[in-house]
């Protein structure tokens, strides 16, 4: 794995940063992978295109029962704005469970708005902890004013503005900053492109990411193979999937969470 200083001059090249536009629903297709020191040459020899740096931070919530994360749903605010990223099976897990190559790879239903971000937190923690009566919601579904949140994906400062949070009883319980350095791969004939991204996170690990995005509904084999193709154009070979970001805080950090969720079969 590539040690810091090795990463910290990855990250240094001269590319300029590109916000993404993404749906406000959408599958997120990943593998990750173990960084080496000549990660940027092989991306440069495969044809990929640099085209941003930038750092950010995570902040993840979790009911103190943890019961969104025990089923593998994960809610976070990065940078002033909440994400949902949950399973693409209802009652299945985000990572995928199929053997040889695809077992290296994790699917997650991807959500930005926020207010469908409130209602699916809600079924999730009504479905884990029915004897939470506030959670029940009216005939006419959870507004927004009610709530007191925007209609934006915006992550609100003031006290508030966050009362769904309380509503929920959901705490943050990971923080990280992250240094991300992201290529962009266009293959002939495919409208989608891969994206690949080289993390430094500032407790100490490094990983890197290939990933695809699909809209919700679209077709999903393609970007496994298309991911696929990326790891083999860039030399990416064994059979054990590659520990993330949250897996390493996780197991770092709250290692009673950590247990929970390897005993859930969820990392």
């Amino acid at each position: 794995m590539v040690g810091m200083p090795e990463l910290v001059s990855l990250l240094c090249s001269s590319c300029c940063f590109e916000c993404d536009s993404l749906d406000a629903m959408s599958v997120e297709v990943e593998r990750k992978f173990v960084c080496t020191p000549d990660i940027q040459e092989k991306l440069r020899e495969i044809g990929a295109v640099c085209f941003g740096q930038h750092e950010f931070e995570d902040k993840y919530f979790d009911s103190p029962e943890y019961h969104l994360t025990l089923r593998d749903v994960w809610l976070r605010c990065r940078q002033g704005s909440w994400e949902l990223k949950c399973p693409t099976q209802e009652d299945g897990q985000g990572r995928e469970e199929e053997s040889g190559d695809m077992s290296l790879l994790t699917r997650y239903r991807e959500i930005t708005r926020l207010p469908e971000i409130i209602a699916k937190v809600r079924e999730v923690m009504k479905q884990e902890c029915t004897e939470y009566k506030h959670l029940r919601q009216t005939e006419e579904g959870v507004k927004d004013s009610k709530l007191g949140v925007k209609s934006t994906n915006e992550c609100i400062s003031d006290e508030g503005d966050q009362s769904w949070l309380r509503q929920l009883n959901l705490v943050p319980f990971a923080a990280f900053t992250t240094k991300r350095c992201s290529y962009t791969l266009k293959e002939e004939g495919q409208e989608c492109g891969v994206r690949v991204d080289l993390d430094q996170v500032d407790f100490g690990f490094c990983v890197g990411e290939i990933e695809v995005l699909v809209p919700d509904g679209g077709e999903m084999k393609l970007a496994l193979e298309q991911i696929e193709r990326t790891a083999q154009s860039l030399g990416l070979s064994g059979e054990k999937r590659v520990p993330g970001k949250m897996d390493a805080y996780l197991q770092r950090y709250c290692p009673e969470h950590y247990k929970q969720l390897l005993d859930a079969k969820i990392l």
